[in-house]
């Protein structure tokens, strides 16, 4: 699906290099019109709470929990709480005893999606792709880099010519960016809370975002395991990926054919 991005001013084309397979900037590339678009924080932060809310599975209490007994109120005259109580004496049933039902618990009709308008969401993406461009945006959200010009555009033969994690390290680390992979690595840090006993026991930054043709590629696979990296194709690119927690600027790594693909699925109209 191709989206139209409305803007009512002039833009400038934003410009960035194209890194070959020996990390040397071979050339200068244009970068597509919507690199180029105003960031709104307000709108990329209600698509990343709809897209995030989305995933949130229901939840609710069984109607009978703690309401499967014979408990009843002994009534007055006996100079002890109106509670209901089983024939021992043990009050039951009501929330404060042990084994009562919950009071007031989680239904399955709460509302916890917040829905979004389609075009509300693609300007988001939109919005938080022009903030990968911007190195205040990303030097705000804590990412670790040494390049002049964002976002890092690499050739294509690098997709297919990095097969190893190893390269893939010396790769990044002779462009600049392996100090965010290690910035990720340290504060990866054990979770507080019941969290840790339900399978998320480790809480991990997230680093850099690689933006490639395919996600079976050998680029893709050499660099999936690093701390912090997710790798997704132009198809499958979402508000979770470009700024994770609602906050743009997500250092981002684009493969040059890609691109192509953005500006296809983006177009900027200006007034």
């Amino acid at each position: 699906m191709v989206w139209e991005i409305v803007i009512p001013l002039k833009i400038e084309k934003a410009k960035t290099v194209v890194y070959n397979l020996e990390a040397k900037a071979v050339k200068e590339t244009v970068l597509p019109e919507v690199f180029s678009i105003p960031v709104r924080k307000d709108v990329i932060r209600r698509a990343f709470h709809s897209a995030f809310t989305a995933r949130l599975q229901p939840k609710g209490r069984d109607p009978l929990a703690g309401k499967r007994t014979t408990a009843r109120s002994w009534g007055v005259g006996r100079g002890i709480a109106r509670v209901p109580r089983i024939p021992t004496g043990r009050v039951a049933f009501i929330s404060f005893a042990r084994g009562g039902h919950r009071a007031f618990p989680p239904t399955t009709l709460k509302k916890i999606h917040e829905e979004i308008n389609r075009k509300e969401m693609a300007y988001a993406v939109a919005s938080a792709l022009a903030a990968t461009a911007n190195i205040e945006f990303v030097r705000k959200r804590g990412h670790c880099f040494k390049v002049d010009k964002l976002p890092v555009v690499l050739a294509k033969e690098v997709e297919e010519g990095i097969s190893k994690a190893r390269e893939a390290r010396d790769y990044l680390e002779r462009i600049g960016l392996w100090s965010d992979i290690e910035r990720a690595h340290r504060r990866i840090r054990v979770r507080a809370g019941r969290g840790k006993m339900r399978g998320r026991r480790y809480v991990e930054p997230k680093s850099i975002l690689f933006v490639l043709s395919s996600t079976s590629s050998p680029l893709a696979l050499a660099v999936r395991n690093m701390p912090g990296v997710d790798v997704v194709t132009p198809e499958n690119l979402s508000i979770l990926h470009l700024a994770p927690g609602g906050v743009p600027g997500r250092l981002t790594v684009f493969i040059e054919d890609t691109l192509d693909v953005i500006a296809s699925k983006y177009r900027v109209i200006t007034l």
